[in-house]
C-alpha cells in the first residue's frame, strides 16, 4: 500500500527532502507542475517518528499523551504513523485505554460500520462494490430513476438524492494523487462519505466534507477506521457545514473571526471594513475546509496535526462517548493534568474558559494569523476586497503551517488578556 512504503532512508538525513516524503503521498507526473510545493519536512529530533511513538506506550498500552502532544506541537508527525496517531488526537482512543481495551473497541466500531454499510447497501447495492455512480438516483420530479424503490421513505429519497454530488466531488478530489487513480480507492471514499450521509440526517452531505474525508481514507487501511476518524473530525466541524435557507454555518466563525480582529488589530480591521470586507467571507473557504486549498496536501496534513494537538482536551474520548456525563470538575487541575491538555487549549483552560460553544475555534486564530502577516499588503495594497483575496491567494508559497500555527497562539493570548473579565 502507499501509506507503506519503507522509511529507513527518511531518519538517516538531517531532514528528509520533497522526494521522500512524496513517496508516501506520490504525485502523478502529469500534475506535478500544478500541485503547490510541499513545505513541510519530517526533522529527527523535533517531528513525533515512529521510535518515539511505540515508546510512548506504556506494557499495557497508555499512552503518555503529554510527551507526544509536546512532540507534534514540535514538528508533527511522520507519515508512516499519521493515521494511528490522528485517531488519538482526534478522540477515537482514550490514550489511558489499554492495547486490549483499544482493540475490543476498534473491533465492535468497525462491526457497527459493516452494519450501517449493508444497510445501505440493501438501498444501492454499489455501494461496497467497489464503484461508485455520478449519476442522478433522483429523477427531476423528485422520484427514483429505478421504479422499484420505494417513494414513502423521505428520508431515503433525500439520501439517494445527494449520491451522485458525493460521487461527482469524490473525482475532483485531490486527483493529483496516484492513489486515486484507483477507482477502487476513490470507491472507499464515496462509501465511507454516503455511509455518513445516510447516519447524520440533519447535516447529509455538504461540498467540502470530501476534501476532510480524503486523508483518512489514504492514512488508513481499513475503511471502517477511515469513517470513524472521519467521524470525529466532523463532530469538531460540523456546524460549519449546518445550512438553512439564509445562513450557512461557518458564518458564525466569520463573525467571531471579525470580533478578534477588532480586538487585536483595530487598524486592519477598519481598514476591511472600508473595502466592505468587514464580514470576512474572503476567509470562508479556509475556515470550511481548513486550509485544503491554500497548502499542498502534506502541508495541509501538517498543518491539521498541529492544530488538533493544540486544541487536545484529554477529556475528549469520554466527551464522545458519554456526552451525558456530567463534566469532570477543573479544581483538582494540576501541573501534570494540565500537560496533557494542547497548548491553545491550555490557555483556554487557565483563563477559565471551560464552555466550549463560547471558545473561538483555533482555525478562526490562525485565519487571523494569517491576515497578520499580511497586514502590511493589506494596508497598503488593497483597494478593494478581490486585492484581500489576491493578497491571501499567495500563501500557498509563502507562509509556513508551524509559523502560522505560532502566530495564532500569540494572538489567542492577545485576545484572551484583551477580553478578559475583570
Amino acid at each position: 500500500m502507499i501509506w507503506k512504503v519503507g522509511f529507513g532512508g527518511l531518519w538517516g538525513m538531517k531532514s528528509a527532502g520533497a522526494t521522500e516524503l512524496d513517496a508516501f503521498y506520490p504525485i502523478r507526473p502529469e500534475c506535478q507542475e500544478d500541485v503547490p510545493k510541499t513545505r513541510f519536512k519530517p526533522r529527527a529530533g523535533k517531528t513525533l517518528s515512529a521510535r518515539r511513538w511505540h515508546a510512548s506506550f506504556s506494557q499495557e498500552g497508555q499512552l503518555d499523551i503529554a510527551k507526544v502532544l509536546r512532540r507534534i506541537q514540535r514538528g508533527g508527525v511522520h507519515p508512516s504513523i499519521k493515521g494511528v496517531v490522528w485517531e488519538f488526537l482526534l478522540g477515537c482512543y482514550d490514550p489511558n485505554s489499554t492495547f486490549e481495551e483499544r482493540d475490543q473497541l476498534k473491533d465492535s466500531r468497525r462491526k457497527q460500520y459493516d452494519k450501517w454499510k449493508a444497510e445501505c447497501q440493501r438501498m444501492v447495492p454499489v455501494i461496497g462494490s467497489g464503484k461508485f455512480i455520478t449519476t442522478p438516483l433522483i429523477g427531476e420530479d423528485g422520484l427514483p430513476v429505478d421504479k422499484r424503490v420505494p417513494t414513502s421513505d423521505k428520508r431515503m429519497l433525500q439520501w439517494m438524492q445527494i449520491l451522485h454530488q458525493i460521487g461527482l466531488d469524490v473525482v475532483r478530489t485531490d486527483r493529483a494523487l496516484v492513489f486515486y487513480e484507483s477507482e477502487t480507492n476513490q470507491a472507499k471514499l464515496w462509501d465511507v462519505l454516503s455511509v455518513y450521509a445516510w447516519l447524520d440526517a440533519d447535516i447529509g452531505y455538504v461540498q467540502g466534507m470530501n476534501d476532510i474525508c480524503s486523508p483518512m481514507v489514504i492514512l488508513l487501511e481499513n475503511e471502517a477506521d477511515s469513517f470513524w476518524c472521519f467521524e470525529r473530525a466532523m463532530r469538531r466541524m460540523r456546524t460549519n457545514f449546518r445550512t438553512n435557507a439564509s445562513s450557512m454555518g461557518v458564518q458564525s466563525q466569520l463573525s467571531t473571526l471579525s470580533q478578534i480582529m477588532k480586538t487585536v488589530d483595530p487598524k486592519l480591521h477598519q481598514h476591511l471594513e472600508e473595502l466592505d470586507g468587514g464580514e470576512y467571507l474572503f476567509a470562508f473557504r479556509m475556515l470550511m475546509v481548513l486550509f485544503r486549498r491554500e497548502f499542498s496536501f502534506a502541508d495541509t496534513m501538517y498543518l491539521w496535526e498541529l492544530m488538533w494537538a493544540m486544541e487536545y482536551n484529554p477529556n475528549i474520548f469520554s466527551l464522545y462517548e458519554q456526552p451525558e456525563a456530567p463534566p469532570k470538575s477543573e479544581t483538582a487541575m494540576t501541573d501534570k493534568l494540565l500537560k496533557q491538555y494542547g497548548k491553545f487549549e491550555r490557555k483556554n483552560v487557565k483563563m477559565g474558559n471551560t464552555e466550549q460553544d463560547s471558545v473561538p475555534a483555533l482555525a478562526i486564530f490562525l485565519v487571523a494569523s494569517v491576515l497578520e502577516i499580511k497586514n502590511r499588503r493589506i494596508l497598503k495594497e488593497a483597494k478593494g476586497v478581490d486585492d484581500v483575496v489576491q493578497i491571501l491567494g499567495d500563501i500557498t508559497s509563502s507562509i509556513d503551517a508551524k509559523k502560522a500555527c505560532t502566530e495564532a497562539l500569540k494572538l489567542q493570548k492577545k485576545y484572551l488578556t484583551k477580553t478578559k473579565k475583570p
